[in-house]
């Protein structure tokens, strides 16, 4: 799928920084943000998470709106012009997911606004795919940019799965990673925003591709799993950006610690790499935040935007991956400028 918009700034609230030098700065260390919380498994033991240490102990929506708010206020103060003249996308977790902290979206919405003081954005969309909906706030900030409906576009991603409902739900699944259950993920907060223009960016978006997997994690219909959608998706973003597999020099994914998605991640690469390259690194969002939902592909934008402005990503394009629950799956290829 062919994409044309850059990426200009960005901004971040996570368990390891408050904004986006000091996160961009521990994820590159390999720092996580991981301590006990008061939730607890299922022998009575403190389970392991990843919360965003905010100043004050807001809850539910409130929390947040709080956290976008911080994000976006951070992304334009690298380009304050774009205040006034922004349409927003926000990216949130699956509607139908147990325990998401903000069930109002347009409340939600609404409270950033106010926070924020963006006052009636020129658009306003909500994305409610939970991890891969940055990719797909891309494809729509694409289209707003390519039809002029506003000279820039924000994308906002924010989500928490440190809530007792959505504890509960993964904990009774297995799915949480627990002194009995290594197969599992860290559940983790946070928000990013990413501010896209025309031109004028940093780094480039050159493709990008949707797909969704018949056979994902929840697949009870004996479907056998061979990486389909992220294959479908990985060569939708080659074809559009003109490159081949072999090119990427940095791979980026959510990878939040289940197994399922690192088969998935392995048999796309088998399936789209025909050409010798060598051994390329592969950053791992997950390593540091665990899983922080919607908020996964402006985090690791805005991390691949600050590594090619402090030089030190590989030297050449970068491909970002994320994939969901109901298997939803997003890739995308950026190029500095």
């Amino acid at each position: 799928m062919n994409a044309d918009l850059d990426i200009v700034s960005a901004g971040m609230v996570t368990a390891v920084g408050l904004d986006a030098p000091s996160s961009c700065a521990a994820m590159r260390a390999r720092l996580d943000g991981f301590q006990e919380t008061r939730f607890l498994g299922a022998a009575g033991e403190w389970l392991i998470g990843a919360p965003v240490p905010l100043p004050r102990n807001w809850m539910g929506a409130k929390r947040l709106a709080h956290m976008a708010a911080a994000a976006i206020v951070e992304a334009f103060e690298a380009m304050p012009e774009a205040r006034g003249r922004t349409a927003l996308v926000l990216c949130l977790a699956e509607e139908d997911r147990p325990g998401r902290p903000a069930p109002d979206s347009r409340h939600l919405l609404t409270q950033i606004e106010q926070i924020t003081e963006i006052v009636g954005p020129i658009a306003a969309r909500i994305v409610a795919h939970g991890r891969p909906s940055g990719h797909v706030a891309l494809e729509a900030a694409s289209r707003l940019l390519a039809s002029n409906t506003a000279p820039f576009v924000i994308i906002v991603g924010v989500d928490s799965y440190l809530t007792s409902q959505t504890i509960n739900h993964y904990l009774a699944r297995e799915r949480l990673l627990t002194p009995k259950n290594s197969n599992g993920f860290i559940p983790g907060e946070a928000a990013a925003a990413i501010l896209c223009a025309r031109t004028g960016g940093t780094m480039h978006l050159t493709g990008l591709g949707l797909a969704r997997e018949e056979a994902h994690i929840y697949n009870d219909k004996d479907i056998p799993f061979r990486g389909e959608a992220m294959t479908t998706a990985y060569k939708e973003a080659f074809a559009g950006s003109g490159r081949l597999h072999s090119d990427i020099t940095l791979k980026m994914g959510d990878f939040v610690g289940e197994t399922y998605w690192f088969q998935q991640c392995a048999i796309a690469m088998l399936r789209t790499q025909r050409e010798h390259s060598e051994v390329r690194p592969i950053w791992a969002l997950g390593a540091s935040l665990g899983n922080v939902g919607a908020a996964a592909v402006p985090l690791m934008l805005g991390w691949a935007l600050s590594a090619i402005q402090r030089g030190y990503a590989p030297s050449g394009p970068i491909l970002i991956e994320a994939s969901g629950d109901d298997g939803a799956c997003g890739a995308a290829v950026v190029e500095a400028r």
